[in-house]
């Protein structure tokens, strides 16, 4: 991944690492495991295939990481619905893993090696077992979520966010060492005025060493930092609520899952703690809040997301209502955007490959390599994949940045493409 995402994906990477630990991956394929969606023969030609692979059943919950495959979808029904690609309908075939590499391995035999598969799509794995039988068969795998390290490690990958790092195979990132940038701290200190912020983390590794990183950056871009760590099996959130009152903190980030943050609001609403701001991430971006929140309405109204995408709820874009029509009146999440941002950037290439008289992997990944950044027609900040042989010790880095409020949703706040500043980039070890 490109450094300048690094800081918003390890969130997901903690957050999946995290969850697998602690409520276990099972080790069968589940019975519906593979969803096909059928099609009919174009009179443009053979249907290409394309496959998609989520954890829809994993241990985490049922709809955890099904937005990004929801989104793809409903990309290529609208693709279909024009006529397909040049003719041609866009066939898929979904697949749940169930969250384990066991699963995912079966996942990848089948839409790969059974299926035939042309590529992947916004793949959103738990466990990404089988990437390296995916990079090994030459498969290109477009705009998923990076869970894992994989998308920073094998070539024939490419994440939603892009990436830097050399891609052998051989280890993450840098001799296994990726990078993330402060820019979600240099904003929050600039924009509130932010100084004392607090990191809530489990005692648990991953939570643990996920809390250390932030509070590393925010210690880097100057913040007093109050660390906070709960029992997981025995949490008291009430204690850590009355810290946070008693050490003034502006600003609360966490190394927690869903229903460890809805818990730490709901302790800081009894003891009517109030911060500036309470930040979340991407996987947190969605409708739902409002349902999830719905005890702490004082905690809710303080929280803030950060992301690399347009916000949802940004219909002044013709990109965004677009995509809000396609998805017609269904609850509504960032990583379905993302999800469709994919597929919009798999049907960009595979054009880009129609126009120059052949459609081949190959010429897939030469426009995916292309030095141009991909924005998903103002979707997503820009993205390239670099393959820079060290990672740079700064870069410019811009941030999309929305706040909750009730009866209006996720506002913005500031253009995705001006909030940006050059900001140091810190090395970690997934």
């Amino acid at each position: 991944m490109s450094p300048s995402r690094a800081a918003e994906a390890v969130t997901a990477l903690l957050l999946a690492v995290l969850l697998a630990l602690l409520t276990g991956c099972g080790s069968r394929l589940p019975e519906r495991a593979f969803e096909t969606r059928p099609t009919v023969n174009p009179s443009g030609g053979e249907p290409l295939r394309v496959g998609i692979i989520t954890s829809t059943t994993s241990p985490v919950g049922g709809e955890t990481f099904t937005g990004p495959r929801d989104g793809a979808r409903a990309w290529f029904d609208a693709l279909n619905a024009r006529g397909g690609l040049d003719g041609r309908r866009i066939e898929v075939e979904t697949c749940d893993d169930g969250g384990s590499g066991v699963g995912n391995n079966a996942c990848v035999h089948r839409l790969v090696d059974e299926r035939g598969v042309f590529a992947l799509v916004a793949t959103t794995a738990l466990n990404y077992a089988g990437a390296p039988l995916v990079a090994r068969a030459g498969v290109p795998d477009i705009g998923g979520q990076p869970l894992t390290p994989a998308y920073d490690t094998y070539p024939h990958l490419y994440g939603i966010y892009g990436s830097s790092a050399p891609r052998t195979g051989r280890a993450p990132g840098w001799g296994g060492t990726l990078y993330g940038g402060t820019e979600v701290y240099r904003w929050f200190r600039e924009k509130l005025g932010a100084r004392t912020a607090a990191v809530v983390s489990y005692n648990q590794a991953a939570s643990a060493a996920y809390a250390r990183l932030v509070a590393r950056g925010l210690r880097t871009e100057g913040y007093r930092v109050v660390e906070e760590q709960v029992d997981f099996a025995l949490p008291n959130f009430r204690a850590v609520a009355a810290d946070l009152r008693a050490e003034h903190v502006d600003l609360v980030f966490d190394a927690m899952d869903t229903h460890g943050n809805v818990r730490l609001c709901e302790a800081m609403e009894t003891l009517g703690v109030r911060v500036d701001a309470k930040v979340t991430n991407v996987q947190n971006w969605s409708s739902a809040v409002s349902r999830d929140y719905a005890r702490a309405p004082g905690c809710r109204a303080s929280l803030w997301v950060t992301g690399s995408s347009r916000n949802y709820e940004d219909t002044g874009q013709p990109a965004v209502r677009e995509f809000r029509t396609a998805m017609g009146d269904r609850a509504l999440s960032q990583w379905q955007l993302e999800g469709w941002a994919a597929a919009m950037w798999f049907t960009d290439a595979a054009r880009s490959c129609l126009a120059r008289g052949a459609l081949t992997r190959g010429c897939v990944e030469e426009f995916m390599n292309r030095p141009e950044p991909y924005t998903a027609r103002g979707l997503l900040l820009p993205v390239r994949f670099e393959h820079l042989a060290r990672p740079p010790a700064t870069r410019n880095t811009c941030l999309s940045v929305a706040r909750w409020e009730d009866g209006r949703g996720w506002v913005s706040q500031g253009d995705m493409a001006e909030n940006c500043a050059t900001v140091p980039q810190l090395g970690y070890r997934p």
